[in-house]
């Protein structure tokens, strides 16, 4: 079953995909200004004939439905063009640069699933109580900062003040010490932009988790369990934890592109060097190969990470596994 879901799956989104690579290549292409000449001006001092040589070179006097059949012919192929910004192809400055989103995105969205699920449960376990008060309060404070304030005011509080933590980048400058010092060392720079670009989200899934266990709590199984003298941790591994797991899950996947949207600030804040920089970056030097297959990467993550919360999802609530849709 698990084997026919995925298939299915991948088959909804592959004209998501079409859509998404359809959309960005004529909005992208019809933006104001020439690209020949953008990337004349790139190169310097263009002698007389040269704007002209690269609109010929690079196919960008061909009528623009002839460029889109090229562009698709040519990614077929894994050929995502030359970033004249970079100089380089495009397609081995992306994969550079996408662990280390991977990486940053992964860490965030644990860290606001764990953690939204862990204090919304604990928020309803202690319901009226000056531990929900105080949850849900911070848990608005969360909600309500601009994901780019909080990463500013923890680089001045942890990395400035304190000096407790790197205030940017992905390692330290100078040679990599090698081994678990690498680790460390990443994961320490890691720390400020996961939580920056996760408490948004952990604050949504702290009153989502809230509200479905204090739902969960008035059911009457849960009392029947408590009267047969079922311990209250049993009762909250089987029935309140996973209810509470799922009710995050059925939105976490919505929300994994308003995450690679906010790694964008997140990144350039924090110089991290992954695709949101890049994008940025691209965005600011009107590199439009390497702004389309950035846009496309994003794309093939939300996608693929919105299968992978959907198998979970299956997971926690095993009466979806026998949904023949």
């Amino acid at each position: 079953m698990a084997g026919r879901f995925l298939a299915r799956r991948l088959l909804q989104a592959a004209p998501t995909i079409f859509l998404i690579i359809t959309a960005c290549f004529f909005l992208l292409r019809l933006a104001p200004g020439d690209l020949a000449q953008i990337m004349a001006g790139e190169a310097g001092a263009a002698p007389p004939g040269y704007v002209e040589e690269l609109r010929v070179r690079f196919g960008l006097d061909l009528p623009l439905y002839v460029q889109y059949g090229h562009y698709l012919a040519r990614l077929a192929m894994l050929d995502m063009g030359y970033s004249f910004r970079h100089e380089q192809p495009v397609l081995e400055l992306v994969l550079e640069r996408l662990w280390p989103t991977l990486l940053l995105g992964g860490t965030s969205l644990f860290i606001a699933i764990a953690g939204g699920t862990a204090l919304g449960t604990l928020a309803a376990l202690r319901h009226n109580r000056l531990t929900d008060r105080l949850i849900s309060f911070l848990s608005l404070v969360a909600y309500a900062a601009p994901t780019f304030w909080l990463g500013l005011m923890m680089i001045i509080v942890f990395g400035v003040q304190l000096g407790w933590l790197p205030t940017g980048g992905m390692m330290p400058l100078g040679p990599s010490p090698g081994g678990w010092a690498t680790v460390l060392a990443v994961l320490r720079h890691l720390l400020l932009p996961a939580l920056s670009l996760s408490l948004f989200y952990m604050a949504l899934y702290v009153r989502l988790s809230r509200t479905a266990v204090l739902e969960v709590l008035k059911q009457d199984y849960v009392r029947t369990a408590a009267s047969k003298g079922i311990s209250r941790a049993q009762t909250l591994r089987r029935h309140v934890l996973p209810n509470a797991i799922t009710s995050v899950l059925s939105l976490a996947g919505v929300h994994v592109g308003g995450l690679i949207g906010g790694a964008v600030f997140v990144e350039t804040v924090f110089g991290w060097p992954g695709l949101g920089r890049l994008a940025f970056e691209a965005m600011l030097q009107r590199d439009y190969n390497l702004l389309m297959a950035v846009l496309l990467f994003s794309s093939l993550l939300v996608v693929a990470t919105n299968i992978v919360v959907d198998l979970l999802y299956r997971v926690f609530n095993p009466r979806m596994s026998g949904d023949p849709s």
